[in-house]
């Protein structure tokens, strides 16, 4: 039997980073527990409303985040505070998968035109590795506005 993985990060801002992961991936952010969301309500302003009720103080409130699949496919991701800063290079990082089927020029081509979006929505540019047939089909290295490095793929 295979198993679900969740994969959770260390952040300084939880929901800012919860939410360019959300943008990155086409993730949702999940409503409170029992609570159920009209279509096009925010699940942000909902799980503020409900810590509230539920006697957390609001200085508290970023402490956590998460985002998951809408289709239920991908593994959720998990945001949690930590006060110290990233000082090295993470160990585990995710490979987007931005341009599935493509090769060459093209491939290329849709690698930097979703480098742009990323870039705009706080991503920074790393590098760019060029196609070396057969091994590597090329690829872009960013990292998130929180410095954790992921590659356009």
């Amino acid at each position: 039997m295979s198993r679900h993985i969740q994969v959770t990060f260390d952040a300084h801002d939880p929901r800012a980073l919860s939410s360019f992961w959300r943008d990155v991936l086409g993730y949702v952010h999940p409503g409170p527990p029992g609570v159920d969301l009209p279509a096009g309500a925010d699940p942000l302003a909902a799980w503020d409303d409900f810590l509230s009720r539920i006697g957390v103080p609001e200085e508290q409130h970023n402490e956590r985040s998460a985002v998951e699949d809408p289709d239920g496919h991908g593994p959720r991701l998990f945001f949690q505070r930590v006060p110290e800063d990233k000082v090295a290079k993470n160990r585990l990082h995710l490979d987007v998968r931005a341009a599935p089927g493509l090769q060459g020029a093209e491939r290329m081509a849709a690698l930097e035109a979703e480098c742009d979006r990323l870039v705009a929505l706080g991503a920074k540019r790393v590098r760019r590795y060029e196609p070396e047939p057969p091994m590597s089909a090329g690829l872009i290295v960013m990292t998130d506005p929180e410095g954790n490095e992921f590659c356009l793929d």
